[in-house]
C-alpha cells in the first residue's frame, strides 16, 4: 500500500504575531493532519522560519491549495514553497575529480534514500564521466578557467533550465560560484568537509589538523556570495 501523500509548506518571511495560529490554522480548515512543525524566529532579524508538513487527500486540488496559500501569506513580507511528498525535485550535482560525494549522492538516489532525481552531473573536468554515465545519468564537461568562468556560468544556467533543475548539489565542485549565478540560482548547496563555521575556505582538514582538532565532519549548507557563510543544514 502506498503511503498517503504529503504537502510540505516552506516559509521565510518577517515575524508577525500569530502568524502559527493563521498555519496551522489553514490546514486544518483545509482537512489536513499535520505531521511535523518546525517554527524558528530570530529576534534580532526579525525573521520567522517555519516548515510545516500535513497529509493531503490523493485527488486534492494542489493548484487550488497553492493558490490559497499565496493569498494567506501576501501580507507577509517574505518567501515561501509548497511541496508535495510524491514530487521528486529534480538535482544536478556540480563536481570536479574527486567522487566520494558524488557517489554517495548517486547511491543515495539509486536506492532511494534520497528523495530526488539525479537528472544530471556536471563537473569542470572530464574526470568522472565514466562513473557517472555508468549509473544511467547525463555528464555535462563544461571546462571553467578565470578568463571562461562567464561563458561557463552561462552555459551552466541554460543547462539548469533546460532540465528543469530544482536544486544544484556541490559535491567536492572546485570552483567558487559568481554573486551572478547565486543570484540566479537560490537553491544551492554545498557539502564542506569541516564543522562550519570553523575552517573555511580551502584544505579545511589541514587547517583543521594545524589547530590540533581531534574531531572533524562535514556540513551541508547554503551557498551564498559569503564563502562558506550560509545557512547550515546539516552536519555530521
Amino acid at each position: 500500500m502506498m503511503p498517503s501523500p504529503t504537502a510540505i509548506f516552506l516559509i521565510a518571511c518577517k515575524d508577525v504575531p500569530g502568524i502559527v495560529s493563521s498555519l496551522t490554522s489553514f490546514i486544518l480548515n483545509k482537512g489536513g493532519n499535520l505531521l511535523d512543525v518546525d517554527f524558528h524566529t530570530d529576534p534580532e532579524e526579525s525573521l520567522f522560519l517555519g516548515r510545516l508538513e500535513w497529509l493531503i487527500e490523493p485527488d486534492v486540488d494542489r493548484s487550488a491549495l497553492g493558490c490559497s496559500l499565496d493569498a494567506l501569506c501576501a501580507s507577509y513580507d517574505g518567501s515561501w514553497e509548497l511541496h508535495f511528498s510524491d514530487v521528486q525535485i529534480r538535482v544536478a550535482v556540480f563536481a570536479s575529480k574527486q567522487d566520494h560525494c558524488l557517489l554517495d549522492l548517486l547511491l543515495g538516489s539509486q536506492l532511494a534514500d534520497v528523495n530526488a532525481s539525479i537528472a544530471l552531473v556536471v563537473a569542470n573536468h572530464d574526470t568522472l564521466r565514466d562513473v557517472v554515465e555508468a549509473r544511467g545519468t547525463p555528464f555535462h564537461h563544461v571546462p571553467v578557467t578565470k578568463a571562461t568562468k562567464s561563458e561557463a556560468e552561462r552555459i551552466h544556467l541554460e543547462l539548469l533550465d533546460r532540465e528543469r533543475i530544482d536544486l544544484v548539489v556541490l559535491a567536492k565542485y572546485m570552483q567558487i560560484l559568481s554573486a551572478d549565478f547565486l543570484s540566479a540560482r537560490k537553491n544551492v548547496i554545498n557539502i564542506h568537509h569541516s564543522f562550519l563555521p570553523a575552517f573555511v575556505g580551502a584544505k579545511p582538514y589541514h587547517q583543521a589538523h594545524a589547530r590540533g582538532v581531534k574531531i572533524i565532519g562535514a556540513t551541508a549548507h547554503f551557498a551564498t556570495v559569503d564563502l562558506d557563510c550560509g545557512p547550515i543544514i546539516e552536519q555530521e
